[in-house]
C-alpha cells in the first residue's frame, strides 16, 4: 500500500503541491484516494504472502514434517481457506460500500477545492467554468507563486440570458487575493475587450452592432461570497458508476436500458413517420405492392399490381418525379436524423455497458482474492523457496498478467468491442485454471512442469511410427 501511496502522490503533485492548501486538506485527499488502491494492492497482498508463507514452508521441510505427521497439504491450508473466504466476503463489502464512498468523498473535495481556490480551477489548455459568476476562463499556461500568473488569457461572459456577449482575451493576467475580502481580482495586461451590443430596435439588432477596445491593464474583480461558504467535507451528488453500490447500479441498468428502449422506439417511429410506413410494419417479407399502391392512392385502375416497377408504371410522368424526389428527401432526413442521434446513442450504449462493468467488476475482486490464493499458496509449496527473491518475482508476473489483463478487457468491455460480463470476469477465470493444475500438482507432491511423461508417450509414438514403417 505505501508504494502505491508513492506513486498516488508523484501523479497528483502538479495540482497539490505549491497551491496554497493546507495539509490537513491535503491528507483528506491522500486518504479518501486509498481505499481505491485496494483494487490493486489486495490482489498482490494475498498472492505473495501465500508465496512467501508457503515457500518458506516447503524450504525449511515443515511441509514434509507435516506430511510425516499424517497432515496433508489441503489439511493444512485449510485455516487459510476459511481466514481467505472471509477477507473475500470483507473485500465484497469494501468494494460495494467503502470505495464508492471514498470516491465521491475525493470528487467533492476536489470541486469544493477548485471552488475556493481559483488558480487550482483552472487547467491549462481547458475552458474552465466557474460556477456563478457567468464567466468560462482559457489559459494556455501558469506560472509563479501558486500559479497565479496567466499566459494567454481568453475569457467568456455571459449575460443574464446565458448567451456569450463579452470576449476579453489578454497576453497576460494575474490572480490577487485579498483574505480579508470576498472578491478575487484578476489582473489582465495588453488585451482586446469585445463586446455585442443589444439594441431596442429590431432592424439594429440585425446588424449585429459591436464595441472593440485595447487595454494595456484590465482589472476584473469575481464575487466569490457565495464560493468562500464552502465547506469542503460537503458531499456532491454525482452520477458516476464508479460512485454507485450494487443496489443502485442494479436499479440504475433496469431504468437505463428501459430509457436506450424508449429512446430507440421513438427514433424508430419517427423515421417510419418521415418515410410514409405504416407503424405496423415490422416484417419485411410482409411487405406487398398491394399494400404500397393502397397507401400511395394514385392508381389508375383497382387491378392489384405485382411489383413496385408495375405500380410505378401506372403513375403519370410528372407523378413518377415528383414520387421520386419525396422519396429522395425523406430518406436524406431520416439518414440526418440517424447521424444526429448517432452520437447520443452510442454515449447511452457505453454508459449502459459501464454500468454493467462496474457492477461484476465488484464480484471479481472478491473472487480474484481467493483464486489468487490457490495460484501462490501451491506455487510456493512447488517452488520451495521463500524470502524476497524468486518468490516476489514470481508474485509480480502473475499480478502484472492478472493486473494488465484485467486493464485490457475493462478498456475492450467500455468501447462495447466485448460483453461487460467478459470484461469484468476475464482476468479472474484465467487464473481459475492455474490455480486448480497448480494445487493438483503440490497435493501429488509433482513439480511445476514434468516433462518426463510427455517425452515418454512421444518415444512410444515415435517406436510405433517407425514400427509401422519397416513392416
Amino acid at each position: 500500500m505505501g508504494i502505491f501511496i508513492f506513486q498516488m502522490i508523484w501523479l497528483f503533485i502538479d495540482n497539490l503541491a505549491g497551491k496554497g492548501l493546507d495539509l490537513l486538506v491535503i491528507g483528506k485527499f491522500i486518504f479518501y484516494m486509498i481505499p481505491d488502491l485496494t483494487e490493486k494492492v489486495l490482489p498482490l497482498t494475498v498472492l505473495l504472502s501465500s508465496i512467501l508463507t508457503f515457500g518458506s514452508f516447503a524450504e525449511h521441510y515443515e511441509f514434509a514434517a507435516m506430511k510425516a505427521s499424517g497432515i496433508s497439504l489441503q489439511r493444512s491450508m485449510r485455516s487459510l481457506i476459511v481466514l481467505v473466504s472471509f477477507m473475500g466476503l470483507f473485500t465484497f463489502y469494501f468494494a460495494n460500500e467503502v470505495i464508492p464512498a471514498a470516491k465521491k468523498k475525493s470528487y467533492s473535495l476536489q470541486k469544493n477545492i477548485a471552488k475556493v481556490k481559483p488558480a487550482v480551477a483552472i487547467a491549462e489548455g481547458l475552458f474552465n467554468d466557474f460556477e456563478g459568476t457567468g464567466m468560462n476562463i482559457h489559459v494556455a499556461d501558469k506560472y509563479g507563486e501558486d500559479d497565479r500568473m496567466l499566459r494567454a488569457v481568453t475569457i467568456h461572459k455571459k449575460d443574464k440570458t446565458g448567451r456569450n456577449n463579452v470576449l476579453i482575451k489578454a497576453n497576460t493576467g494575474e490572480f490577487i487575493n485579498d483574505p480579508q475580502s470576498n472578491h478575487i481580482q484578476l489582473l489582465l495586461h495588453d488585451g482586446v475587450y469585445y463586446e455585442n451590443i443589444q439594441t431596442k430596435g429590431l432592424e439594429q439588432n440585425k446588424k449585429h452592432p459591436w464595441a472593440q477596445a485595447k487595454f494595456e491593464t484590465y482589472r476584473l474583480l469575481i464575487d466569490l461570497s457565495e464560493l468562500y461558504n464552502v465547506d469542503l467535507d460537503e458531499t456532491i451528488d454525482v452520477n458516476s458508476e464508479k460512485m454507485k453500490n450494487i443496489f443502485r447500479l442494479q436499479n440504475d441498468i433496469d431504468s437505463i436500458h428501459q430509457n436506450n428502449q424508449l429512446m430507440v422506439e421513438a427514433l424508430t417511429n419517427n423515421i417510419r413517420g418521415r418515410l410514409g410506413a405504416p407503424l405496423t410494419y415490422l416484417n419485411p417479407q410482409a411487405q406487398t405492392a398491394e399494400s404500397l399502391a393502397s397507401a400511395i392512392d394514385t392508381t389508375k385502375s383497382e387491378t392489384p399490381v405485382a411489383n413496385m416497377q408495375e405500380l410505378l408504371t401506372r403513375l403519370d410522368d410528372y407523378k413518377q418525379v415528383h414520387l421520386y424526389g419525396v422519396a429522395q428527401n425523406n430518406i436524406t432526413n431520416a439518414l440526418t436524423t440517424i447521424q444526429n442521434k448517432k452520437e447520443e446513442m452510442y454515449f447511452r450504449y457505453k454508459v449502459y455497458q459501464a454500468h454493467i462493468l462496474e457492477l461484476h467488476k465488484k464480484y471479481a475482486l472478491a473472487l480474484s482474492c481467493i483464486v489468487l490464493f490457490f495460484v501462490g499458496a501451491p506455487l510456493g509449496a512447488i517452488i520451495r523457496k521463500g524470502g524476497l527473491g524468486l518468490p516476489l518475482i514470481i508474485a509480480v508476473v502473475l499480478f502484472l498478467t492478472y493486473y494488465f489483463l484485467g486493464v485490457f478487457t475493462y478498456n475492450y468491455a467500455k468501447e462495447g468491442n466485448i460483453h461487460p460480463y467478459l470484461g469484468a470476469w476475464i482476468p479472474t477465470m484465467i487464473m481459475l485454471p492455474l490455480g486448480v493444475f497448480l494445487t493438483y500438482r503440490a497435493t501429488h507432491d509433482q513439480g511445476l512442469l514434468s516433462m518426463g511423461p510427455v517425452i515418454g508417450r512421444m518415444e512410444q509414438w515415435w517406436n510405433k511410427w517407425i514400427k509401422q514403417k519397416t513392416t
